[in-house]
């Protein structure tokens, strides 16, 4: 069998010069470039991220907030850029319509985010789990600042149906990372709500979010859910703390995000069963906790004075 284009380039890359060897003393002295947050505090330049989330909780949309708040230099969910980048998102599973009619509700876009999206045009896009589609992607771009790939399995192993072609997508997404510029990719989860398919790609990411449905989510809730933090390099704090979020329009059918730290949302809807006549025990099941859960939650809400 013949070898393809991509098996040759990786063959080649196997063999190619080692990264310098260096002492201690060497490392400790050198000028190494910082990361640069281009999403306060969240999302670093050099960076490779990781959302994913159940179907039709609003993973796109977050994907889409983020991107948008990078390239107009804006803020997204409490979360700041400094001034705009480019960003490219890459989407190879939406109609163009709807992605369109998702855009129009967060107003006016800033010119710096750039769109390459399979439903547009007579050709596909690249595979992403091979070298091949790799270069052919990066040969096209504008070099931007972000790259969001939505979604993994839509764009990567396409070819072979091999939704878990890490080890080419890895390699890919490490040399980025080196030339300073952020990776984020949206996925799906699986049944048990896990991230769907191999976890070994964790081992190289610097952020991953996961979506979860809230202990009350009702389907007419639309885009709400809480956004838990699982690995995340460098952010500590508040800052790392999950929140809960949803997604609102106002009377001109422009997007809002409401959103606060989920421990505030959790407290609020014990203290409502509380006041409802639940006992500890009954808000418990109710919202899908542990019993130890509700009843620190009820001292805290004695505590505020939200319940007597």
């Amino acid at each position: 069998m013949p070898r393809s284009r991509y098996n040759r380039i990786t063959r080649s890359d196997s063999v190619a010069e080692l990264p310098p060897f260096m002492s201690a003393p060497e490392l400790l002295g050198a000028n190494l470039q910082g990361r640069e947050l281009i999403l306060d505090p969240i999302l670093a330049s050099n960076s490779i991220a990781l959302l994913y989330g159940p179907r039709g909780l609003g993973k796109t949309f977050v994907a889409l907030g983020i991107a948008w708040a990078v390239a107009g230099g804006g803020s997204f969910l409490g979360w700041t850029a400094d001034r705009p980048r480019r960003v490219l998102y890459v989407d190879g599973e939406m109609a163009a319509v709807d992605l369109q009619k998702r855009l129009r509700l967060l107003g006016s876009a800033p010119p710096t985010l750039q769109f390459l999206i399979a439903d547009l045009g007579n050709r596909s896009l690249p595979d992403l789990g091979y070298v091949e589609g790799q270069l052919r992607l990066k040969d096209a771009w504008d070099d931007p600042a972000l790259v969001v790939f939505d979604n993994l399995a839509s764009l990567v192993g396409v070819k072979t149906g091999d939704a878990d072609c890490w080890n080419e997508l890895q390699r890919f997404l490490l040399i980025q990372r080196r030339h300073g510029r952020a990776m984020l990719l949206v996925h799906h989860a699986n049944k048990q709500g896990l991230q769907r398919g191999t976890n070994r790609r964790e081992d190289v990411l610097d952020l991953v979010m996961a979506l979860k449905r809230p202990a009350d989510y009702q389907p007419s809730d639309g885009a709400r859910f809480e956004l838990h933090f699982e690995k995340a390099r460098g952010l500590f704090g508040e800052a790392a703390d999950p929140i809960e979020a949803r997604l609102e329009t106002d009377g001109i059918g422009v997007a809002r995000w409401n959103w606060r730290p989920l421990h505030l949302s959790e407290l609020e809807r014990v203290a409502a069963l509380l006041k409802a006549g639940l006992n500890p025990n009954q808000v418990a099941r109710e919202l899908g906790i542990s019993k130890s859960q509700s009843y620190r939650l009820r001292e805290r809400a004695v505590a505020m004075g939200l319940v007597t």
